[in-house]
């Protein structure tokens, strides 16, 4: 877990980017990347929904090759300081078994005004669905596991 990145103007920008295996404090991943210079903090959180497709879900199981994971999920929390001009960052997927409701992924970004924050935990949530490697398994009620990727899987409304 790195501390700072460079962003463009070459300050350091606070915040980390991790993989745990247990509850995500979302406060805690919020609080880390407030500061006096930023006007916009922007916290997205990712939960397990409990019927995808019309189908129950009784938990996710999330599994990753954690070092690549890690490195993958740091390089783009760097590339969203640079490329969006943050103060802080910080990044968190959870790995092991989420039950519904519970947190899989959580984005903090702030920056000194609103806009840049919100463009920068969306781009960021797309990247991390898209390039770090953890996979996921749905385990539904009836007791069937499939293991799903982030663009196979079903998108009521078109989100993710």
């Amino acid at each position: 877990m790195r501390e700072a990145s460079i962003d463009a103007s070459g300050r350091a920008a606070r915040g980390f980017a991790v993989c745990v295996r247990d509850p995500i404090d979302t406060a805690a991943v919020l609080a880390a990347v407030g500061d006096l210079a930023a006007g916009g903090n922007v916290l997205f959180v990712g939960t397990a929904r409990a019927v995808t497709g019309g189908v129950r879900t009784a938990r996710l199981v999330y599994d990753a090759h954690e070092p690549l994971a890690v490195a993958t999920l740091d390089g783009l929390r760097g590339e969203a300081v640079a490329r969006f001009g943050l103060v802080a960052c910080a990044a968190v997927h959870r790995l092991g078994e989420v039950m519904p409701g519970e947190a899989s992924v959580a984005v903090a970004t702030s920056a000194a005004h609103r806009d840049a924050a919100f463009a920068a935990a969306e781009w960021l949530m797309s990247a991390i669905k898209r390039d770090v490697p953890i996979w996921k398994a749905e385990e539904r009620d009836d007791g069937r596991r499939e293991w799903l990727h982030p663009e196979s899987a079903p998108r009521p409304g078109g989100g993710r």
